[in-house]
């Protein structure tokens, strides 16, 4: 369609239009998901929420699917659609803060990076994802799991308002006062009910951050995963963020040439506190005597991208919440980690909940904020031939978990798992109220590429 049609431009609009053929128009239409491949008959790069509300009311006039895209990071790749339009915020990602007020005024098109800098200069930020190239408002209308939550709760915690355009192209804020029902269901509903132009948050102190990560061959498996689940049991301080992960050695000055390119297991401790405070707290991870230790203070910006996952890998993600994590089920995650793609980037791991993130979780429609634990397998390899191998291990990885299964689930950690996951994500009740917020802001289903609320009855 996008090579046989030559769409006009849309009115009012003052960014940027792709079609196929264009320079720019491949690298645009690509996604974090290398398993993705769609070409959108046209990709609009708005620099301006005018050019949004352009943008969207032309796909809808036209017919065409409308696809939301701020990070590309999503791995059922919804950022993009065959043959229909694009709105690509990805120009629109200042970052404004107001560190007297504590404030920032995020674009809608800005990465956790963008935000992190912006916040590091003035020693504030809030919980963010766990790689800077991550979009924030996908991330945070999710919900928005990040290393300090514990500490800060999730990234949607921290929403002050949010400036949407909905599907009649109407540009609204929605804030405790003012449109108050969307804004409940701006906390964890994710892209439904329209595209999200601006967020503001409120920033907390933040003037001392560690990154410790400690490594073991993978055989040591279940002693770390029992030091750490007994750490987190016993009262570990909501300061320290992180988890335990399967994952392949990489080849870094502080891992050992033996280690390099095997599948092993590592704790990791972000902590917002010093080094001494968190050796100290991290003691028992230490006592296990790693053979590959880095510990060291720097920023929380740098800490935020320390991490990051690499582009252009075939992505397949899948998400277990967990209301304990006893010895049965330690061996069962230590089992299945051989299964694990390796050597590749593919992770398995496990992070605590509780802290802050359960603080809130009636507060908003997320019943999956009351677990213990969150079982993450994400895989990413390079070869089409490891996807079936790939997608039956992170299956697996939930599947041997069921029986201390929450039955809820976050949505973004996951991809396309049926309409039934997609309640998981809310609990039926949450979902009902948060379909018939869908209906009065979307009735049409306009931005179903996402976790999909189906519209409801009227509020």
């Amino acid at each position: 369609m996008s090579e046989t049609i030559e769409w006009s431009r849309p009115q009012g609009f003052g960014g940027v239009l792709l079609r196929a053929g264009d320079a720019a128009y491949d690298d645009a239409r690509t996604v974090f998901n290398g398993m993705i491949d769609k070409r959108p008959a046209m990709i609009a790069q708005c620099e301006s929420a005018a050019d949004v509300q352009a943008a969207v009311r032309y796909g809808v006039g036209q017919g065409l699917e409308v696809a939301v895209r701020g990070g590309g990071h999503g791995v059922a790749g919804t950022a993009v659609t065959e043959g229909g339009l694009v709105v690509d915020l990805r120009r629109m990602n200042s970052v404004q803060v107001d560190p007297f007020a504590r404030i920032a005024r995020v674009g809608g098109g800005a990465t956790w990076g963008d935000v992190d800098r912006a916040g590091q200069k003035y020693l504030l930020a809030t919980t963010g994802g766990r790689a800077s190239t991550t979009g924030v408002a996908g991330l945070t209308l999710g919900g928005g799991s990040g290393w300090l939550e514990r500490k800060f709760g999730l990234a949607c915690d921290a929403l002050i308002s949010v400036e949407l355009v909905t599907a009649d192209g109407r540009l609204l804020i929605a804030d405790e006062t003012k449109n108050a029902e969307l804004f409940w269901a701006l906390h964890g509903g994710g892209g439904n009910f329209g595209v999200a132009t601006s967020l503001t948050f409120h920033l907390k102190q933040l003037p001392t951050t560690t990154l410790a990560l400690l490594m073991w061959p993978a055989s040591m498996g279940p002693d770390v995963l029992r030091a750490y689940r007994d750490l987190i049991e016993q009262g570990a301080p909501d300061e320290l963020g992180g988890g335990v992960i399967y994952l392949t050695g990489p080849p870094e000055e502080f891992v050992p040439t033996h280690l390099h390119g095997e599948l092993i297991v590592g704790a990791a401790a972000i902590y917002a506190g010093s080094e001494a405070e968190t050796r100290e707290v991290f003691a028992p991870l230490f006592a296990l005597a790693p053979e590959a230790e880095m510990v060291a203070e720097m920023p929380y910006a740098d800490i935020q991208s320390a991490l990051d996952d690499p582009p252009g890998f075939r992505n397949y993600w899948s998400a277990e919440h967990l209301s304990a994590f006893p010895d049965a089920a330690v061996t069962a995650f230590a089992d299945r980690a051989q299964d694990m793609v390796s050597p590749s980037p593919s992770q398995q791991a496990i992070v605590p909940w509780g802290g802050a993130v359960r603080r809130s979780a009636e507060k908003w429609p997320q019943p999956h904020r009351q677990a213990a634990w969150v079982v993450h397998p994400f895989g990413l390899w390079s070869d089409p031939a490891g996807d079936t191998r790939g997608i039956r291990w992170a299956r697996d990885v939930c599947s041997d978990l069921q029986e201390w299964s929450t039955g809820y689930v976050y949505l973004n950690f996951i991809g396309n798992e049926g309409q039934n996951r997609v309640i998981a994500g809310f609990g039926q009740e949450n979902y009902d109220r948060l379909s018939r917020v869908k209906c009065e802001y979307d009735p049409e289903n306009v931005f179903h590429l996402n976790q999909n609320i189906e519209p409801g009855w009227p509020l």
